[in-house]
Parts: C-alpha cells; sequence; structure tokens
C-alpha cells in the first residue's frame, strides 16, 4: 500500500476511539483509496477522529474523501460528492457539496460502485485530475 502522510498524527490514532468492526472496515477503505490511487497523501485528524485523502492537509481545496468512523459504519465521504454520477446510488446527503457512503461491512468495501466513486472523486481536483 503506497500512502503519504502529511502531519503528525497517524491512522491508527485517528480511529482508536471506533469499535474493532468500524477500525476493519476504515483500513479496508484505505486499501482501497490507495489501491485506486497510488501514492495518495493521507491527513490523520486525531482529534476530530477522521482521515482525509487527496494532495495535500487543505480538506476543501486537496483532499477529495475522508474516513470517519462512527459505532455501526464508516462514513466515506467526499467533498465534491453532488458532483459526482453515482448510478447505484450509494452517496448520501443533502449539502451543497458533501456527500457521504454509509459503509457498514467489510464486504461492502469490495462493491464495484464504491471503487468508481473513488475514481470518479480523484478526478475533482485540479491536481488530481487525468487527461
Amino acid at each position: 500500500m503506497k500512502i503519504r502522510t502529511f502531519g503528525v498524527g497517524t491512522f491508527d490514532g485517528a480511529v482508536k476511539r471506533a469499535t474493532k468492526d468500524t477500525q476493519a472496515i476504515a483500513r479496508a477503505l484505505r486499501e482501497l483509496i490507495a489501491d485506486v490511487l497510488p501514492g495518495v497523501t493521507e491527513v490523520p485528524w486525531e482529534t476530530q477522529g477522521n482521515v482525509g485523502y487527496g494532495v495535500g492537509p487543505k480538506k476543501s481545496s486537496e483532499q477529495f474523501c475522508y474516513i470517519m468512523p462512527f459505532a455501526t459504519h464508516v462514513n466515506l465521504g467526499f467533498y465534491y460528492g453532488a458532483q459526482l454520477d453515482d448510478p447505484a446510488g450509494l452517496l448520501e446527503g443533502s449539502g451543497k457539496g458533501l456527500r457521504h457512503v454509509k459503509v457498514r461491512s467489510v464486504s461492502e468495501v469490495k462493491k464495484p460502485a464504491l471503487r468508481k466513486l473513488i475514481a470518479a472523486a480523484t478526478k475533482r481536483l485540479p491536481k488530481l485530475k487525468k487527461s
């Protein structure tokens, strides 16, 4: 798994308050993100209990998604989710830009539609746009 970590926190520190089950989901999502975008920059926010992914530390301009564990699921959030094509209907939320997918099991991480959402989200940031 090829990930660059930015900042002083760690992935484990950011998810330490989560249950063992949701930690496992978060780890599987982390691996999926790194598989879709090798060399992605990871920014753990330990006090907030989430981890952002993109090209730098700025949440809304350099990151395209985040992982945030809860008691029974993990939100895979997309900063530009409202702009993503979602034919499988995975995205939830009603804000101007943010959308998320509630991932309730490690097996859900293997859904092709989830991989497609992540791949599409990587193209939303100017520094990540691919020709």
